[in-house]
């Protein structure tokens, strides 16, 4: 099979196009051929081994797994000893560990659902770990106010969907330019971060959602309310070294001396949150947003694009059916 493969931490242009042999499934585990595969922030990080923390788990000088890429969605091509849910043929998508930049990927059962029916395989691509975030850290409640902090990003432009469908009063923060996608989206207001501070003024929200920027909790709070809940899910660095691990250290040590609530979190895998996620998408309550696909091939520019650009909701990566 061909996969984007790199043996070595750097920029989009250490990864190869190269052939190299068809994974096997074992106990438990499913062959999955890729239709679509979708990047994220993580993938770029482990690209560059950046922060370097990082490496003392993915490899101290050189990446220890050559294929990057956990978004995917495809067909079943072989199921392992074990399998019960799943049969070959089977449109399934999935958040693996990694692999799926690759016409061919293993895939552990218990980390797969049933594709949505409603969707293509490049938007279902778009939704696992995305979608599965925004799902996880939804706390909304009809009524409250929820500021989303990168609203048009690939978490953020779910985040707005399932606040808004939950009944919150949801202010999306954005760029100008994508301030009317928001609002497509369900938000009743749009900020645009390059020309106003969304924590200024006197508004409070019920549930600040911070997925981008680097901004501390300290700050944050001002614009939370009394007993109001502060999500910080950003990965953006601040330091080569440490990244955001700092900032989220000094966020933890200050929840306790505070009624307002500080929850840092990552997303766990979930196939019954991906099961949730079929049912709103097939009933048409959550769609997702693609700013560009790329071809196996051009994997390395499509990084680049998600590291060098605001994008515009989420980057799906298609391999051409064999």
């Amino acid at each position: 099979m061909k996969a984007i493969t790199y043996d070595r931490y750097g920029p989009p242009e250490v990864l190869r196009l190269q052939d190299v042999p068809d994974p096997v499934p074992g106990e438990g585990e499913l062959l999955v051929r890729v239709r679509a595969a979708s990047a994220n922030a993580r993938d770029w990080h482990f690209l560059r081994g950046d922060p370097y923390a990082m490496r003392l788990q993915f490899g101290l000088r050189a990446p220890r797994t050559p294929i990057l890429g956990s978004d995917v969605s495809g067909v079943v091509e072989a199921v392992g000893p074990g399998v019960t849910r799943f049969r070959t043929g089977d449109e399934v998508y999935a958040d693996l560990e990694t692999g799926a930049f690759a016409e061919l990927v293993r895939a552990p059962e218990d980390r797969v659902a049933a594709k949505p029916a409603r969707l293509t395989h490049e938007q279902a691509a778009a939704m696992p770990l995305a979608a599965v975030t925004a799902l996880q850290g939804d706390r909304a409640a009809p009524g409250e106010r929820v500021l989303v902090i990168g609203a048009a990003g690939g978490v953020g432009t779910f985040a707005v969907q399932l606040a808004a469908r939950r009944g919150a009063e949801v202010t999306a923060v954005c760029s100008g330019r994508n301030a009317e996608l928001v609002r497509s989206l369900g938000a009743q207001e749009a900020i645009d971060y390059t020309t106003e501070d969304p924590t200024a003024g006197d508004r409070r929200y019920d549930t600040i959602f911070q997925l981008a920027g680097t901004a501390p909790a300290g700050r944050l709070r001002r614009a939370l309310a009394p007993g109001g809940t502060l999500l910080l899910s950003s990965g953006e660095p601040r330091g080569r070294v440490f990244g955001p691990l700092g900032r989220i250290a000094r966020a933890k040590l200050l929840s306790p001396f505070t009624r307002q609530r500080i929850v840092v979190f990552m997303a766990e895998p979930s196939t019954a949150d991906l099961d949730e996620l079929r049912g709103l998408a097939d009933a048409g309550e959550l769609t997702p947003v693609i700013d560009r696909t790329y071809p196996l091939a051009d994997t390395a520019e499509a990084l680049r694009h998600l590291e060098t650009n605001h994008a515009r909701g989420k980057i799906v990566i298609t391999a051409e059916p064999q």
